[in-house]
């Protein structure tokens, strides 16, 4: 990129990191790429959902942005408000095409990351979405393992709750 470009792109993501969607409304109706990405292969979706923007992530999503979008690491935008326990930004990212079993590298899903840090709504969204209670990350733990092994106790009384994992095609 020429050096205007690259200080436009590093002022968009300081915008979205700062949650200001006022400034940026007007930058994403003319035309700016809501896609961008920087070099960790953070989306501009994927730092307004983990800081909690929700107004930026809305904007974003109406100008194109795909709410599946990994970074270099293979995190999703969902993956990141549910770790935070962000109810209404994991609401948006599902209405808007995020899917609710999309995994980590290591085979975290959404569900269990608001299985381990204790965000009950978080979890019963997910849920009521199809979130699957039988998936295994690669250490062949399921939201509940994982819940339990954090001393996430009100997830793991709710997924516990829940009944039986009947098989891993549940």
């Amino acid at each position: 990129m020429d050096p205007d470009t690259l200080e436009l792109a590093r002022y968009i993501f300081e915008l979205v990191r700062k949650g200001d969607a006022q400034t940026l409304a007007p930058v994403f109706k003319k035309g700016f790429p809501a896609i961008l990405r920087n070099d960790k292969g953070d989306s501009l979706l994927m730092l307004a959902s983990y800081h909690g923007h929700f107004d930026v992530a809305k904007l974003l999503l109406e100008h194109g942005a795909d709410a599946e979008t990994c970074n270099d690491n293979g995190q999703t935008p969902i993956a990141g408000a549910a770790y935070k326990g962000d109810l209404p930004m994991v609401r948006l990212l599902l209405e808007h095409g995020a899917h609710v079993e999309g995994m980590a590298p290591d085979g975290k899903t959404a569900l269990m990351f608001a299985a381990m840090f204790n965000r009950t709504e978080v979890v019963s969204l997910l849920l009521a979405h199809g979130a699957n209670r039988a998936a295994r990350n690669s250490k062949d733990m399921t939201a509940l393992d994982l819940a339990n092994a954090m001393g996430a106790a009100d997830t793991a009384a709710q997924l516990a709750d829940a009944g039986p994992i009947a098989s891993a095609s549940e």
